[in-house]
Formats: C-alpha cells, structure tokens, sequence
C-alpha cells in the first residue's frame, strides 16, 4: 500500500451502515478496502464504487481470516448480523464474529499500527431498568436467551477491545450504536422501520409486536456516519452513545408511518418476542460534549427523504405495491427513481471494469 492516501479498512463494508462509510471516507481522500462475506451485506450497495481506484472489495470472512494485509491507518469493524431475522438465522456466525472476527482484525491493527473502531450497540444494554441509558450503565442482558448470540457478541467485542487497549496501547473506539435507518436497508430483514414502511407501501396490515407500548428511537444514516467519524478521529476509547434521543412508542410510530405513507393499512397485534426490549433511548451528552456531535434529521424529515427508496425495495422483493401515494417524493440522492436506476446501471458497468482489476475480488465478476 504505496499510497500517501490514509489506509482504510471496513469489514462488512457492504452492509448497510459500512457502504455508507465506505462512500464516507473515499469522499474524505481514503483508499477503502472493503472486506465481506456477503452473508448479510449486498453487493449493490457498492456497486457504484467498484470502479472506483480508491475502492478495494474483498469477499472474505473476517473470522477465519487473517491475510487482510497490513499497512492500514484505520480500521472499522461493521462486520456482523445486525437484525433478529438475521442473527437468530446465523447464531454462531454471530457469535463467531464478535470473537473470532473482532480478534482477527485487532491483531491486524497491532500490527499495522492502526486506530480501530468497534460498532457495538445498544443492545449491551439489554432489556434497560435505567431509563434513558448511559454509557455508564452495564446493562440487564439475558445470557443465554435468543437475543443473546447478539448482545453477548457485542459485548465480548468491547471487551477484548478493551483489553488490547490495556495491554498493547491499541487505540480503540467503540461505538454503541441506536436503531438506524436510511437507504441500503433490507425491506425483509425483520427491524421495525423497514418492515412497517414496507406493509404501509402495501397497504397490508401493519404487525405490532406487544401492546405497541414499548419505545425507540430512530437516528439517520446521515447523522450517524458523521457520529462515527467523529468517534474514529477522537481521543476517546470509552464507549460512546450514538444514536438520537427522541423516543417514540412503536404504536405512535405505526400510526405516523401509515400518515406519512398515506396508506390504508390497519394495524394488528402479535406476542411480544422474549427479552425485548421494553424501553430504548439514548443518552448523548457524551457525545455532545466529546465529539460535539448531535444528530440534525429529524424522523418525519428522514423517512420521507427514504420513501422512494423504500418504494423501489419493494418492487425489488418482487411485491405489487397497492399504495403508490407517497405524499412526498424529494429529488436528489436520497430519492428520484430515475437516479436510482442510473445509479444501477453504472454499477453493473463498474462491476464488468472491476473483473479486470486485480484489487478486487468480488464472487459476481
């Protein structure tokens, strides 16, 4: 890696929130190597950047891998199921790469030298009886329940974090990641948002689990990559809140997604899963005083800036949607279907270039 250019790898850079930064810190004058087994992550959310000479793709699992390369200045580990539907389908691979993959990538900084950030989440909280949670707070997490392949994932994570911090000066971030949305999400993938948007689009009934009591907050992809890079560039190695402190019950947030979407759907009541959490929420002030960093979308503006996002999934899953009356649709990156099939069909150009470039391994090329 002969390049003056900051040194950034990203595993499970083709996920959700790792393309996101992935586009984040090529923007910012990084060389990205994104690293991921593609078990959860989807190849087309960077697609647009396989082209690109500053992007590097590697499809490989970070917990049984240890030939990554070394030479790095950053690295971001993004890199496990991050929903129920996921991780309930995938328990030890879960577990494998909060432990395995989490060692795997700190010998990898040791050895380069390298600051590593951990997103962690706000499920080392648990099922919370301190209400709104602080980074001080160790949580009410169920050991052995079937959220626990997650919780106690994230939470060995931080701890061998912690302990390559004490032992070797390894420069550590960790991240405690709130529910985030925003484009890139899988419609299927079981969390909240995606799931109510996409009954909504539908006009199907919209599934609440529980009495609709229980609450959470809901942070933009926007607003949270800007916390995490905040979180990488500090001096902080103590867990970090990031997420957005507005809370709002799951039946009141039902009842906006049906307005915001102008749909049709009802609303029905299912068994609350066990050890689900009965409150969610944020305290930021760390992050407020630390990093100087808050979030700055509001929910009603950020799902509506991701509603023709969400639409376009919908089609994707090979579902007729009923409701096609979105109230807004924004033009601009978030929205404009036509952008989004541009953006597509650039990234099957891009793929047939990167077949060529020996930086690249990607499994559809």
């Amino acid at each position: 890696m002969a390049s003056s250019k900051p040194q950034t790898l990203i595993a499970g850079g083709a996920g959700f929130l790792g393309s996101h930064l992935c586009d984040r810190f090529i923007r910012d004058g990084h060389h990205v190597t994104c690293v991921d087994n593609l078990l959860t992550g989807r190849l087309e959310n960077v697609d647009h950047l396989l082209g690109d000479p500053d992007f590097t793709f590697v499809h490989r699992d970070i917990s049984t891998s240890t030939d990554l390369g070394t030479g790095y200045d950053f690295i971001l580990n993004f890199a496990c199921p991050a929903s129920p539907i996921d991780y309930l389908r995938y328990p030890l691979e879960t577990l494998d790469v909060g432990s395995l993959g989490m060692r795997n990538l700190l010998g990898i900084a040791k050895a380069s030298n390298a600051r590593i950030l951990q997103a962690s989440t706000s499920e080392v909280y648990g099922d919370p009886l301190v209400h709104p949670q602080d980074e001080s707070y160790w949580g009410h997490v169920n050991p052995i329940g079937p959220r626990s392949v997650y919780d106690e994932s994230k939470r060995f994570a931080e701890a061998i974090m912690a302990s390559y911090h004490r032992e070797f000066g390894l420069e550590t971030r960790i991240a405690r990641i709130f529910n985030t949305y925003g484009t890139r999400m899988r419609l299927d993938d079981g969390r909240v948002l995606p799931t109510f948007i996409k009954q909504a689009l539908c006009d199907e009934p919209i599934s609440i689990f529980g009495d609709g009591s229980q609450t959470r907050p809901f942070c933009y992809v926007d607003d949270l990559v800007e916390g995490i890079v905040r979180l990488l560039y500090s001096d902080e190695s103590d867990p970090v809140n990031i997420g957005n402190p507005e809370e709002i019950t799951i039946g009141e947030f039902a009842e906006e997604v049906v307005k915001l979407t102008g749909s049709r759907s009802s609303i029905t009541y299912l068994p609350l899963p066990e050890d689900d959490p009965k409150v969610r929420k944020p305290d930021i002030t760390k992050a407020r005083v630390i990093l100087g960093w808050s979030p700055a979308t509001n929910r009603t503006d950020g799902v509506a800036s991701t509603l023709d996002y969400f639409f376009d999934e919908v089609s994707r899953l090979g579902i007729a949607p009923i409701n096609r009356r979105p109230i807004q649709r924004p033009f601009g990156r978030a929205g404009n279907r036509s952008a989004i099939q541009r953006r597509r069909s650039q990234g099957r150009l891009f793929r047939n270039r990167a077949g060529k470039n020996k930086r690249i391994s990607d499994p559809r090329t």
